[in-house]
């Protein structure tokens, strides 16, 4: 018998990691510039958490989560977003009483039963920040600024930010009254389940994709028409803020974001290189989120970013910025004092922070050659015993065939590959 892998659960090949490590890479980089700090949640957590935050009436509640009884009966879920998780862990861990304004990001997996097709699997990942403890406007701008400049370092072309705002929880209980009453007389030629919605969220009918039900969607009313001066007010100034940090987007009355604990500010990145399914990321504020999960009144936003899509563009770019994790030196070696010595200098450069690799496998000359273009590192050093008996080799540098003498010690060679 053989075994596969689960379905939409993928494995991540050797070949694709280095796309994975310099994402994750990069986002730890630029939340470090906008001093976030990292945190991780755990993969299981009670049931109720994820359908009291995200809501019992939204598509991943009702269709997509990972759901089972452990051995005592009590249901748990594979999370399928993080954002519940850490304000959980916010409110548990009483940072409201420590420190209650912090500013934290993730990077892990996600579960979702979902159909799987390209850049989404059921077993997905996401990178994200949660900046929870302030209603400032500045810090939705931030938040937003953080994901840009995340974007720009990965190089990641044709970006755009679309912004809305649904308002409070008055201003959302109003706007639904108003969808419902719009789509009443256009409900009976829309699909199954925009006529669930209808009953349940009407808010849910604007993330329909079903081709049929887009023009009642189109027209339908923005929620950013029916906010309460408060919640206008702060639509306006983070407006103002993003104008002023020439961060550009453009108003999307039809955004709402799939769940239900978002209040105010919502907002996607998007990237034209992505064709239909064009979203990089996209979050919000959600100030009535850890009340609902049994803690103090605080307010928060945050993002999240599907890893799959996002690796998709960088392995369709020309530089992704992958070879920099290319092998530094590989050693094709002569003779069983080479190859001795080898190990011995290996060893050596590995202290030093020198990635170096030999054939393993006691090959010809020709067949190690052939395997250090295989592996496209950037140096070769070839020497047997003639080498180890001089302290001297010729150090090729790959990509322009540049040879030159170098003494066998560590100290010279990582000075060479250096460029000291």
């Amino acid at each position: 018998m053989t075994y596969e892998s689960v379905r939409g659960m993928r494995d991540i090949l050797p070949e694709e990691v280095p796309y994975w490590t310099l994402l994750e890479e990069s986002v730890r980089e630029i939340a470090r510039r906008f001093n976030y700090r990292e945190i991780r949640p755990p993969l299981v957590e009670h049931t109720e958490l994820f359908s009291r935050g995200i809501g019992e009436t939204t598509d991943v509640v009702n269709k997509e989560m990972y759901t089972f009884p452990d051995k005592k009966g009590r249901s748990l879920t594979l999370r399928p977003e993080a954002t519940a998780s850490v304000v959980r862990a916010y409110i548990e861990h009483g940072m409201y009483t420590n420190k209650p304004f912090q500013k934290l990001f993730y990077v892990g997996p996600m579960f979702r039963y979902d159909k799987p097709q390209k850049g989404r699997s059921r077993q997905f990942h996401q990178y994200g920040v949660e900046a929870i403890g302030s209603l400032d406007p500045s810090l939705d701008a931030e938040v937003i600024d953080l994901a840009w400049t995340l974007m720009e370092k990965l190089e990641v072309s044709g970006l755009s930010l679309r912004l809305n705002s649904i308002g409070c929880a008055a201003d959302r209980a109003r706007y639904r009254e108003v969808l419902r009453e719009y789509f009443a007389d256009r409900i009976g030629a829309m699909c199954e389940d925009c006529k669930r919605r209808h009953e349940e969220n009407p808010l849910r009918i604007l993330d329909c994709k079903v081709e049929r039900c887009q023009r009642s969607i189109d027209d339908a009313p923005g929620s950013a028409d029916h906010l309460c001066p408060e919640c206008d007010d702060h639509f306006d100034r983070v407006r103002r803020i993003l104008e002023d940090q020439g961060l550009p987007y453009e108003i999307d009355r039809r955004l709402v974001r799939g769940l239900d604990y978002y209040t105010r500010t919502v907002f996607e990145l998007i990237s034209e290189d992505l064709g239909a399914q064009d979203a990089l990321l996209g979050g919000g504020r959600y100030d009535d989120l850890a009340e609902m999960l049994g803690g103090p009144a605080t307010p928060g936003i945050g993002f999240a970013g599907g890893m799959e899509r996002l690796i998709l563009i960088l392995k369709e770019q020309a530089d992704t910025g992958a070879d920099r994790r290319r092998l530094d030196l590989f050693f094709a070696t002569l003779g069983e004092a080479g190859r001795t010595f080898a190990l011995k200098l290996a060893k050596a450069l590995r202290a030093r922070g020198i990635s170096v690799d030999l054939d393993y496998r006691i090959r010809a000359l020709r067949k190690q050659m052939s395997y250090a273009d295989e592996l496209g590192v950037r140096y070769l050093l070839v020497f047997g015993d003639d080498e180890v008996a001089t302290g001297k080799g010729k150090l090729k540098e790959m990509d322009s065939g540049l040879e030159r003498e170098v003494a066998l010690t560590p100290e010279a060679i990582s000075a060479a590959i250096n460029g000291r």
